[in-house]
């Protein structure tokens, strides 16, 4: 079976489901509402996340940001008309569309600087595609498939039945999510001095940790440079049998 045939069935199945429908209804309000407040602090000209300090990677990265005049505005104009265009039904593909590129920017620059609001930037951006899927009968047209018509139809609700083996997917992809970002860096600078010394209780290199944090934190060195020293800092040591000498961790 071609795989736009294959694609088509599963769409429309989708669709003609109540609980997806809704669970489509409440990623775009949600997507909306985080847009429309980020989009709004930046068009009255106010710093985002003014609470970290411009030391914080994050918070230096916003801080250069807010100094960028009408370019800083025009970024929170872009975020309020995708949430504004994702509410309206005429117009909520071309939200997602618009809405794609920013939240993905800003995802990859959450990972990037090592900011604790990875888990939620990557929920949104998952949440997006969602969107976009649902409104695949439009965007199928510029996608590499050979298509059988033009001819698309909204189908109707046929059925009720709640799809447990989707919303248990969605529970899983979430739960993966937050343990992935768990453990996917040794070490995070934290939104905070004493956030960021909080994690080195548990960290494998504690005094090099407390390093890094004051190095972030305190001396508002960039990242790049604070990990390096954190890297090259020897770790817990733990005696091999046999031999008197010791092994690092790292």
């Amino acid at each position: 079976m071609p795989i736009s045939t294959t694609l088509d069935q599963l769409h429309y199945q989708a669709k003609g489901n109540k609980w997806m429908q809704l669970f489509a209804t409440f990623n775009r309000i949600m997507l909306a509402a985080g847009f429309f407040i980020a989009g709004s602090v930046k068009i009255m000209g106010e710093r985002f996340a003014s609470g970290l300090s411009t030391n914080q990677p994050m918070g230096h990265y916003l801080e250069a940001l807010h100094h960028t005049g009408y370019y800083y505005t025009f970024i929170g104009v872009l975020q309020v008309a995708a949430a504004i265009l994702l509410l309206i039904p005429r117009t909520r593909l071309l939200g997602a569309l618009i809405y794609f590129p920013i939240i993905l920017n800003i995802c990859i620059l959450a990972y990037a600087v090592r900011f604790e609001g990875t888990r939620i930037t990557t929920l949104m951006v998952l949440a997006n595609l969602y969107l976009l899927g649902w409104d695949y009968d439009r965007l199928k047209f510029i996608l590499p498939f050979k298509q059988k018509n033009s001819h698309t139809t909204q189908p109707e609700i046929r059925n009720n039945k709640f799809p447990f083996v989707f919303f248990g997917g969605v529970f899983a992809t979430i739960a993966a999510v937050i343990v992935i970002n768990q453990f996917v860096y040794d070490i995070r600078p934290g939104n905070s001095l004493m956030e960021c010394n909080n994690g080195c209780a548990g960290n494998a290199k504690p005094e090099a940790c407390k390093v890094f944090c004051d190095c972030v934190h305190n001396l508002g060195k960039p990242l790049d440079s604070c990990l390096a020293q954190y890297d090259k800092a020897p770790g817990k040591t733990i005696q091999t049998s046999g031999v008197g000498n010791a092994k690092h961790s790292r």
